[in-house]
């Protein structure tokens, strides 16, 4: 009966931890400085949300939705993975999307899932409807009292293009001097960001490394493989900085372990 008990206790505290480390979203707070931001976006905020995965955060992603309302954004990034490959659901992802499209402007960029499902038609045109602001090697030029910042966005290279590639189609009859955030999917490309000359870069689809372990990281990274160099946090090489978003769902393995669904918010802060 002992052993029976100790059995039930064992697994109620495997359960918890792993309920736990799925389900409870965390925010992070970045600020990024530059002396190429303008000082009337001295402040803006942007709220990051990535590798969704057909997750499900709270009824009609209600708790996601209140997390991403919270921190204030002027605007939202989604880099990718909105839905998940192996589980298509976009429903329950444009749940979520419904209520961010009411918070802030959206910009969108789609990830590997999505290229992989061949529905990229199919998930522009219902982005689209929502009024997201979808970058398929694309830019936007963000304006406030007459100062400019530009937003740009590639896709997957899986669609076929070299990312170089897409950066420069992107960034075409672009202000080369102004300041330049890019939508990425993928962080293991940082070396083509820096030679782009981007100033700043907001990726995921790495999932923080699925399972971190102190002094360690993250173990695994799709595509970079066993002990992969970009799974969370800043990484920065000449006048670039990238951030890497460990993103809120799963999919091939289906648990995240010390390695809670992320939230990061940027605000940027023109550097005097």
């Amino acid at each position: 009966m002992k052993k029976l008990l100790k059995l039930i206790i064992f697994i109620g505290v495997v359960y918890l931890f792993l309920y736990i480390n799925n389900n409870w979203l965390v925010t992070t707070d970045y600020v990024h400085e530059s002396e190429k931001i303008p000082e009337s976006f001295d402040g803006y905020r942007i709220a990051q949300v990535t590798d969704l995965h057909d997750a499900t955060f709270g009824e009609n992603q209600s708790r996601l939705v209140k997390k991403v309302r919270a921190t204030k954004p002027d605007a939202i990034f989604i880099t990718g993975d909105l839905v998940d490959s192996r589980r298509y659901d976009l429903e329950n992802s444009l749940q979520a999307v419904r209520q961010l499209v009411d918070i802030a402007d959206v910009y969108y960029v789609l990830g590997n899932h999505e290229v992989a499902l061949n529905l990229t038609d199919e998930i522009y045109a219902a982005l689209n409807e929502l009024g997201v602001h979808v970058l398929p090697n694309d830019a936007v030029q963000l304006e406030r009292n007459g100062e400019h910042i530009v937003i740009a966005g590639i896709e997957d290279p899986l669609m076929g293009k070299k990312v170089g590639q897409s950066i420069d189609e992107a960034l075409y009859n672009m202000n080369p001097d102004a300041f330049k955030v890019l939508l990425s999917h993928r962080p293991e490309l940082f070396e083509t960001y820096v030679e782009k000359d981007i100033d700043l870069v907001l990726t995921g689809h790495a999932h923080g490394g699925q399972i971190r372990l102190p002094f360690i990281g993250g173990l695994f990274a799709p595509t970079q493989g066993f002990m992969p160099k970009y799974t969370a946090g800043i990484y920065e090489q000449q006048e670039t900085e990238m951030i890497v978003n460990r993103g809120l769902g799963n999919s091939l393995f289906p648990y995240r372990i010390f390695n809670l669904p992320e939230i990061y918010v940027v605000e940027l802060k023109r550097k005097d």
